[in-house]
């Protein structure tokens, strides 16, 4: 299975295996792609990935995580990505970016964070800014240029980042979301901010093209979000032209995670029971085999992470040990096994 193709809307994957978005930190000040992005990227293409999904990228200064992230709110920029997408097309594997607000665990040190409400991320954090609902309106265009800009590149898709504590999880979670307008309280109106900027991004990219948001299903704190908490919320935006659900866990709050292999998948299961959609799912799969299974356990697409930062190969590799053959870089075939 994990070498069968797979469609997300109008966008065929050659197999299931993802990169997941993974902040390299090493952007220039202003947010400019390097070498080191060109490498890394193409790299994982020429090792045969199915889908390819670009760090978190800020849609404006303050909402990077640090000062060495990507951005994305000027065309400078979006030429500097176009190298990248350009790079992985080469070696026939899909390029998506994730678009992403840090909110208050922003580090950009020169500009003051923002928040649903002014509750910092830790003791360590600084306190951030309460968003207006002018800044709110800011957010949602802010999104949706970045989108525009993405398609711009050649992109095949655009992953809206709403986990791992960021500003759009944040306006979803109880345990920060204090606000008592139409945006906090209950679950419909945690979710509205998600669902606008959904509707923002998609009404500015080619309807071909899907959207899809990653989504933390689980906060490991009382009172915060489990999977069936986000699949309801999920449910309230699908409608806005949500092709898929990438499933991942943690990091609204400073407490650890116990991260184990397939840890994730129980939740990612539960997102495509209670939504009906394609979920991406993983968490620790460092073995071909372990793939398999959770394919088989119902989830779509795999993704990897740290495994693909210790071997861009793995696919190819990956193909051997499951007796699949797959095509190689003709300059590669050499090493075939």
């Amino acid at each position: 299975m994990l070498f069968d193709s797979f469609s997300i809307d109008h966008l065929t994957l050659r197999n299931r295996v993802v990169m997941s978005p993974m902040c390299m930190y090493s952007a220039e000040q202003d947010g400019l792609a390097t070498d080191w992005h060109l490498v890394h990227y193409a790299t994982r293409a020429t090792g045969q990935v199915g889908l390819i999904i670009i760090e978190a990228t800020g849609i404006e200064d303050r909402g990077r995580i640090t000062a060495n992230d990507l951005g994305l709110w000027n065309d400078v920029q979006g030429e500097s990505l176009k190298k990248l997408v350009n790079a992985i097309h080469s070696q026939g594997a899909a390029a998506a970016i994730q678009l992403n607000h840090a909110g208050r665990k922003s580090e950009v040190p020169y500009l003051e964070p923002v928040a649903p409400s002014a509750v910092p991320f830790s003791d360590q954090h600084r306190r951030p800014q309460s968003l207006t609902k002018d800044g709110i309106s800011q957010v949602i265009e802010n999104f949706a240029a970045a989108a525009r800009r993405a398609v711009a590149a050649g992109f095949d898709a655009i992953e809206i980042h709403a986990a791992h504590g960021y500003l759009l999880n944040q306006f979803m979670s109880p345990l920060v979301n204090r606000r008592e307008d139409e945006y906090g309280g209950k679950p419909a109106n945690r979710v509205r901010l998600l669902g606008e900027v959904l509707t923002a991004v998609k009404a500015v990219v080619p309807s071909e093209l899907p959207v899809w948001v990653r989504v933390s299903a689980e906060e490991y704190e009382p009172g915060g979000n489990d999977a069936e908490a986000v699949a309801a919320m999920l449910n309230e935006i699908k409608g806005k032209g949500l092709a898929a659900v990438h499933v991942s866990s943690g990091g609204v709050t400073p407490i650890p995670v116990r991260a184990y292999p397939g840890y994730q998948i129980g939740f990612a299961q539960t997102i495509k029971d209670r939504t009906g959609l394609p979920v991406i799912g993983g968490g620790v799969i460092t073995e071909p085999q372990q793939a398999e299974q959770v394919l088989k356990a119902g989830i779509d697409l795999v993704f990897l992470g740290r495994e693909l930062l210790r071997n861009p190969y793995w696919p190819l590799q990956a193909a051997s040990v499951l007796k699949e053959t797959i095509e190689w870089p003709v300059p590669y075939e050499r090493a075939r096994v």
